[in-house]
């Protein structure tokens, strides 16, 4: 009985101290898992940064693409939509820099009966992307949104460059929120 009791002990002390470095070794694995999540977070964030940019990229190149082969005779006149498919207006106007010789803004008629009561909205150019298939183009936004855009009558233009620039910052910040 003698021998036993030390055995014993040494046998429960051995359990526990092999406990200890199984928790310990435990915690340091779940450490790690830990930072293999954040790494894995962060590898997804930079994914979609890129998912992003590369869409954005394709968007650009396809209106780029329109601009380039369209005419305008043929733009104006086009039916926009939102993503859902629901009308949202037909384009009245391209407005160009003559700088650039670029299309900056779109101008959407929308609302209204038969031209009457219509507001107009100026919408920077990239924020339309054309369907090919259906001929028309599409706004990322909703109806009820759209009616809260800045916008305009047909009788009073901003028709100076003053005026356009004054609207270029309000009318950026709220497509470039909304779409």
């Amino acid at each position: 009985m003698k021998k036993t009791i030390p055995m014993v002990a040494v046998s429960v002390l051995s359990a526990v101290l092999a406990g200890t470095a199984y928790a310990d070794d435990i915690q340091d694995k779940e450490k790690e898992l830990v930072e293999k999540q954040q790494d894995v977070v962060e590898i997804k964030q930079e994914l979609n940064k890129e998912n992003e940019k590369v869409t954005e990229e394709r968007v650009h190149e396809a209106n780029k693409t329109m601009q380039q082969i369209s005419r305008v005779s043929k733009i104006i006149g086009t039916k926009v939509t939102n993503p859902k498919g629901e009308s949202l207006g037909s384009i009245n106007e391209l407005v160009v820099d003559p700088d650039s010789g670029q299309v900056v803004y779109v101008v959407v008629s929308f609302g209204g009966m038969f031209g009457l009561g219509n507001k107009l909205f100026a919408l920077p150019w990239s924020a339309l992307h054309w369907e090919r298939d259906k001929k028309n183009y599409v706004l990322n936004i909703d109806n009820e949104v759209l009616k809260k855009a800045p916008g305009f009558d047909k009788k009073h233009w901003p028709d100076s460059s003053n005026k356009w620039d004054q609207w270029r910052e309000e009318i950026e910040q709220f497509y470039r929120n909304k779409s």
